[in-house]
């Protein structure tokens, strides 16, 4: 699992992931997701591992994991090719070896 950034060339919109899933060890991403205005789809633009703000570490030891993502915020599931028309989001099934 890594952050990825999007840019719709149609709509000019600009978006940012903390559901992008990558080959591991790689930045090759499986997964599109779609835009929100005009539901085309797309890879990210660039893909970076998902850092602590503490520390700035991929994998560390800090007590508390900041992140640059928003936890509270919901995953669009209709917007995520990895669980688009699937029952259960990407945010309740992934595996407990993609936790930092």
């Amino acid at each position: 699992q890594k952050y990825g950034y999007y840019h719709c060339k149609a709509c000019n919109i600009r978006w940012e992931s903390a559901y992008v899933w990558c080959v591991q060890g790689t930045n090759k991403v499986y997964f599109r997701q779609y835009c929100r205005t005009c539901q085309k789809s797309y890879n990210p633009y660039r893909v970076e591992d998902i850092t602590c703000q503490s520390c700035k570490q991929t994998r560390c030891t800090c007590p508390v994991k900041m992140r640059h993502v928003d936890p509270k915020r919901p995953h669009r599931q209709d917007l995520c090719g990895r669980c688009k028309g699937k029952r259960l989001s990407c945010d309740s099934t992934f595996s407990f070896k993609y936790i930092i």
